[in-house]
């Protein structure tokens, strides 16, 4: 049997392009796999902003003081930003906040089995429901709707991993193939299909 194609993958759940690299290298691995591939996905950590906090504000709010008040309400009306990658990306309702505590929730899925579920649901809750991923009881509420039994230890591991991962000198999306390149950004699921099958 093949050893599996390991890829680490650096995101953050607030981050649009890693959630269509996400929603891209997805599809890719699972076409990979009904192809008789195996792929071993490890989730790498990455806070854009992790002096944001835990009580957030809109996205709008965020974006008006960072680029002006007309570039924000263009940026929060376009629709069409995830059509392509079969998104439902409301940022007008995006609550900008704080990522550790979903960090540490989603590494504890990734420890179950359930990373992939998880991530998925962390930015579907961010892009989409509008929901604040830093408060406990939200974040409770998504493990259990994705079979995550949650608990209240990983900070100081989280931490540490925090630290490895930024030494990696990359910005969130990467995804880090063993014995193969680093693929920054948002890249095609066409490529990373190539990628996985060479």
């Amino acid at each position: 049997m093949d050893k599996p194609r390991r890829v680490e993958v650096v995101l953050d759940f607030v981050c649009v392009h890693s959630y269509r690299g996400f929603s891209r290298f997805t599809r890719a691995t699972r076409r990979f796999r009904a192809g008789g591939g195996q792929v071993e996905t490890v989730y790498c950590p990455f806070q854009l902003q992790p002096e944001a906090s835990c009580a957030g504000e809109p996205l709008f709010e965020v974006w008006k003081r960072q680029r002006g008040e007309e570039v924000a309400r263009a940026l929060v009306s376009d629709e069409s930003f995830g059509v392509a990658d079969g998104l439902e990306l409301n940022f007008g309702r995006a609550w900008f906040t704080n990522t550790f505590d979903a960090h540490r929730i989603h590494a504890q899925a990734s420890t179950q089995g359930r990373g992939e579920q998880m991530a998925e649901r962390l930015f579907r809750a961010y892009f989409t429901d509008g929901l604040n991923i830093a408060d406990p009881d939200t974040l409770t509420r998504l493990a259990s709707e994705t079979g995550v039994v949650t608990s209240e230890t990983g900070a100081a591991g989280l931490r540490a991993e925090l630290e490895r991962v930024r030494r990696f000198d990359v910005q969130p999306p990467a995804f880090r193939f063993e014995g193969g390149p680093v693929l920054e950004g948002e890249q095609s699921e066409e490529l990373f299909l190539t990628t996985l099958m060479r």
